[in-house]
């Protein structure tokens, strides 16, 4: 089942999006988030809310997700965001268009 997953980082801005995604794809032969083979991701929009910076995605399972959450979860904690808890809720509804 899909689930959709929300991350809010207060006090947080697009600069730390940007260094997020510039530490994962480093090294890796990508060029941007676009690029990774996130097996399993059916969508992902990221952008400023009051007071901080969200991340929201849509993914195939929640096993996907969690395979995904290994790779970024050490990033984060480095950046000071380890204690980010995301909230995830199952999808009734997805279109693609």
């Amino acid at each position: 089942m899909a689930v959709i997953v929300s991350f809010d980082f207060p006090g947080a801005g697009r600069e730390l999006y940007d260094e997020v995604i510039a530490r994962v794809t480093r090294g890796r032969g990508f060029t941007c988030f676009a690029d990774l083979p996130n097996t399993g991701l059916l969508s992902h929009a990221a952008g400023p809310v009051d007071g901080g910076f969200r991340v929201t995605e849509v993914w195939e399972s929640e096993e996907a997700l969690a395979t995904h959450a290994r790779t970024f979860a050490p990033v984060l904690a480095d950046l000071g965001h380890a204690d980010v808890e995301p909230t995830v809720f199952p999808a009734h509804h997805f279109v693609v268009r």
